[in-house]
C-alpha cells in the first residue's frame, strides 16, 4: 500500500486492537507489529484506536494494543471511559503534545470538569471491583457456549474475540463461506424478542456482535446462550 499509493511517506497508520464494526475481527499474532514498523519506516505514527477495545474489555490486558505487543505513539479513547456520559481523550508523546499545542484546537465538551469526574469515578470503580478479572471470566464462559453452538448449528461460521468482545461470524456454507446476511438479521429480531438485545458488523452485516456491560455475570451469559440456541434452531 505505501510502496504503490503513497509517495512513500504517510502521515499515520491507525487500527482499532480489535476490529470493531468490522466483525470483531482479531488480528494475527504480530500483525500490528510489523505494520507499525512499516507505517514508522515511512515516517508516519502509530495510532491506537481503543474506543471499543480498551478499559480491560479484552480481559487479558486493559489496552487492546497489549494483545499485539506494541506501544502506540498515539491512543484514542472514548465511550467506555465515560459510561454513558460523552467524554472521550487522547494520550500521546510529550512530542506530539507539544506540536499540537502549537495549533488551533477545538472540542466542543473540552475540558468539562463534570464528565472527567465521572470519567475518573469509572476508573475507580473497575479497579476496584475487578470488572476486568470479571469480563475474562464471563467472556470465556460465552466463547465456550457460543462454540458449544457452533457444533450444534452449521450457520455459525466463526466464534471469537476476546474478554467481552465477542463476534459470531454467519454463513450460508462453511466452505464458501458466504455471508449469512439475512439470516443475521433475522437471528437479532428472534432474540429481541426473547428480551435480548444484540448487535451486528462485519462488511456484509454478517457477524453478531457481542459486547455487554462490564458487569455482566454468569446468569447473563447462560441466558445469551439459551437464547442464541433458541434463535438459531428457528432460522
Amino acid at each position: 500500500m505505501i510502496d504503490y499509493t503513497t509517495p512513500g511517506q504517510i502521515a499515520a497508520f491507525i487500527a482499532e486492537s480489535i476490529q470493531g464494526v468490522g466483525g470483531t475481527v482479531v488480528f494475527p499474532d504480530g500483525y500490528l507489529k510489523h505494520a507499525y514498523e512499516h507505517a514508522r519506516a515511512a515516517g508516519g505514527v502509530c495510532i491506537a484506536d481503543e474506543v471499543q477495545t480498551g478499559f480491560g474489555r479484552t480481559g487479558q490486558h486493559f489496552w487492546g494494543f497489549q494483545l499485539q505487543g506494541v506501544i502506540p505513539d498515539i491512543v484514542t479513547l472514548a465511550k467506555g471511559i465515560g459510561n454513558g456520559v460523552p467524554l472521550a481523550a487522547v494520550v500521546t508523546t510529550p512530542q506530539i503534545a507539544s506540536v499540537l499545542a502549537k495549533r488551533i484546537h477545538f472540542n466542543t465538551f473540552g475540558g468539562n470538569p463534570v464528565v472527567c469526574a465521572q470519567g475518573k469515578a469509572v476508573l475507580e470503580v473497575i479497579e476496584r471491583e475487578k470488572l476486568q478479572a470479571n469480563g475474562l471470566k464471563v467472556g470465556n464462559h460465552i466463547l465456550a457456549g457460543l462454540e458449544r453452538l457452533e457444533l450444534k448449528h452449521n450457520l455459525i461460521g466463526d466464534v471469537r474475540g476476546r474478554g467481552l468482545m465477542i463476534g459470531v461470524e454467519l454463513v450460508k456454507d462453511r466452505s464458501t463461506k458466504e455471508p449469512a446476511k439475512a439470516e443475521c438479521a433475522r437471528i437479532l429480531e428472534l432474540a429481541r424478542e426473547m428480551d435480548l438485545l444484540l448487535g451486528k458488523g462485519g462488511l456484509w452485516g454478517q457477524t453478531i456482535r457481542i459486547k455487554p456491560p462490564f458487569c455482566l455475570t454468569l446468569a447473563d451469559a447462560d441466558f445469551l446462550i439459551e437464547v442464541l440456541d433458541a434463535a438459531f434452531a428457528r432460522v
